[in-house]
């Protein structure tokens, strides 16, 4: 799309879509992180009150970046469920995954993927954890120390930036962080929060803004 951003990455093609997530040309790989799945179904049986359609609306993005980039593989890199109870937002989810049975679905392990090695084996997810390497790259949920071998492509942290205008208004948006040695995905759930907080070492921001990604200078 227009608003997706093409970079090269240590000597391969990626684009970073407006849609939150990462393609990787070479290896026609979609890359997310931070799912959370099951999230809404679940905040509802605690009796804390969330808007239905936010698990539609992100399985109806991910069909869009399927049909965008017709990836071979869709890599998560953690947090793809939120709970380990499995409710009726990951049924939904089991349901549109049996439409993608061509897809290969690799799963590194993060801290709330937590169901039982049979559901994801009945949903065709393989896992890894804690990381997976291909090529020059290191798929991790989270970076807690620098690997000097590999460019490190990583979720957790939900990595936002804080823009503010004349008037002093401000303006959270989701965005990749990246330096040479790694890159933080935004988080792909709708249903999350923004750290706006966060930087890693000599860091750049790639804000997405509607169906644009760009530069934060």
């Amino acid at each position: 799309m227009d608003g997706d951003l093409e970079l090269v990455i240590r000597g391969e093609a990626i684009t970073l879509s407006s849609k939150r997530a990462l393609y990787w040309k070479r290896e026609q790989a979609l890359i997310i992180a931070d799912v959370h799945l099951g999230k809404p179904a679940h905040f509802r049986q605690s009796g804390i009150p969330v808007p239905s359609g936010l698990l539609t609306a992100d399985l109806d993005r991910l069909t869009k970046l399927i049909a965008q980039f017709q990836p071979r593989q869709l890599i998560v890199v953690g947090d793809m469920f939120h709970h380990q109870d499995y409710n009726i937002d990951i049924t939904t989810f089991a349901d549109w995954r049996n439409l993608f049975d061509g897809l290969k679905i690799i799963l590194v392990q993060g801290n709330h993927d937590r169901l039982k090695p049979l559901q994801y084996l009945h949903m065709d997810i393989e896992l890894y954890k804690p990381n997976l390497t291909i090529g020059p790259f290191q798929f991790v949920h989270e970076v807690k120390e620098g690997n000097e071998h590999f460019f490190s492509i990583s979720g957790h942290i939900h990595p936002g930036v804080l823009l503010r205008g004349r008037a002093k208004q401000g303006m959270r948006l989701p965005c990749f962080a990246m330096n040479e040695n790694q890159l933080v995905l935004p988080a792909f759930s709708l249903f999350t929060g923004l750290d706006t907080s966060y930087c890693i070492d000599e860091c750049e921001f790639y804000a997405i803004a509607g169906e644009k990604v760009f530069k934060v200078k």
